[in-house]
């Protein structure tokens, strides 16, 4: 295989980018965040920085720790259809490392530490019959993990990535959808209620290529999932989806970056979320950059957030960076608030008992982004669960 060439381990500047006070002006532009292989360039969060400010750093601790964890901690099971080729890519393997460049610590570590990356590759012009299912389950402990999909051009496929049991897991997803490819990426997170998870998932998106990108949280103590999406080729598509229910004590967050690169390029990100009780707690924030050579391009990104109980917390950042006039369109919107009174109060007046009413409402508001997964079996799944946590509600 070709070599990959490296961006530099370290940048002036590097560590210390704080909100606070300092010698220089704090990196506050996803595009301008600092990056970096080399894990002893970036400095243990304290919290001040810009990407952790929401985020409770005590919890996540063992993460910032560059220290082999114990193996198998991570059990792995993948069921695939025929047409799907697996390989090992060490450092410096192509196409290991053609996309994906650690913004953070965590993301630094999971890089050095996987010695031989996963590849999941799908060959120009085949369409697999059947989704990819990963499924890891955490058995305990710290792992790290970075996994390489390519979607060679004109194929088509959807991936779905797993994760249950408990962990302390560092993950890099690095996605690469050459010209002309479709492919479906689901992440979905059913932890235990210990488990912790920080991953970051770099996509570049080519000419006339579709990425569908959907994150799913449900289980786990904390749960940090960033996705980042290059829209480099003309023509190119994001469809950026997520949905979480954040249950007491859980921290369930994304920092969704879309970086509109090319001309004619597509993006559409909604993220909802539901929460319930004491300190149940959810962060979204929402870059998308649209770049000057970024002609006619249409993008959109929303959250929202339904707040179940009280004790209960979303916070929810959209920004938008416009650096072209000649664009179709652009646009943000945020919104987090409790039960609409007038749709309860509408089906209460058709009979049907405020508990009932209720549970309609929040599936209703959950199932946009259930029934874009396109996997029957993972939709029926999620909707269960859903019914679950409304139970709990219901209970109290």
């Amino acid at each position: 295989m070709s070599s990959v060439t490296q961006a530099p381990a370290t940048i002036p500047g590097a560590q210390g980018h704080t909100d606070g006070a300092g010698a220089f002006v704090p990196i506050q532009t996803r595009s301008e965040r600092f990056h970096s292989f080399d894990p002893a360039a970036f400095e243990v969060p304290s919290g001040r920085e810009v990407n952790w400010k929401h985020t409770p750093i005590d919890r996540l601790t063992p993460l910032f720790s560059d220290e082999t964890g114990r193996h198998g901690v991570i059990e792995v099971d993948i069921s695939a259809p025929d047409g799907l080729v697996q390989e090992r890519l060490t450092h410096g393997e192509a196409p290991r490392g053609e996309v994906f460049r650690p913004e953070d610590l965590p993301a630094a570590i999971a890089w050095k530490q996987e010695t031989e990356a996963p590849l999941m590759r799908i060959p120009a012009g085949t369409e697999l019959s059947e989704p990819v299912i990963v499924n890891l389950r955490g058995t305990g402990g710290l792992a790290h993990a970075h996994v390489v999909i390519e979607a060679q051009a004109n194929s088509h496929a959807t991936l779905v990535f797993r994760h249950t049991g408990s962990a302390h897991h560092a993950q890099n997803l690095e996605i690469i959808v050459r010209p002309g490819a479709h492919l479906t990426v689901i992440s979905v997170q059913e932890w235990d209620d210990d488990a912790v998870h920080a991953a970051s998932h770099q996509a570049r998106v080519e000419r006339d290529a579709t990425l569908r990108h959907i994150v799913v949280s449900f289980g786990g103590d904390v749960v940090r999932v960033n996705p980042s999406v290059e829209l480099a080729g003309t023509g190119s598509r994001g469809e950026l989806y997520g949905l979480s229910y954040s249950d007491a004590g859980q921290h369930l967050e994304s920092q969704v970056y879309l970086h509109h690169k090319g001309a004619e390029t597509v993006g559409d990100v909604l993220y909802k979320g539901a929460l319930q009780g004491a300190a149940a707690r959810s962060v979204w924030i929402g870059d998308v950059l649209i770049g000057p050579d970024a002609v006619g391009t249409d993008s959109y990104e929303a959250n929202r957030n339904l707040v179940l109980t009280d004790g209960a917390r979303a916070e929810s950042i959209p920004n938008l960076e416009i650096e072209t006039g000649d664009i179709r369109g652009a646009g943000h919107a945020s919104a987090t608030g409790r039960f609409d009174d007038e749709q309860l109060f509408y089906l209460q007046a058709r009979g049907i008992a405020e508990d009932e009413a209720r549970r309609l409402v929040v599936l209703g508001f959950l199932a946009e982004i259930i029934q874009k997964i396109g996997v029957p079996e993972i939709e029926a799944e999620l909707s269960t669960a859903v019914e679950a946590e409304l139970a709990q509600v219901v209970e109290r």
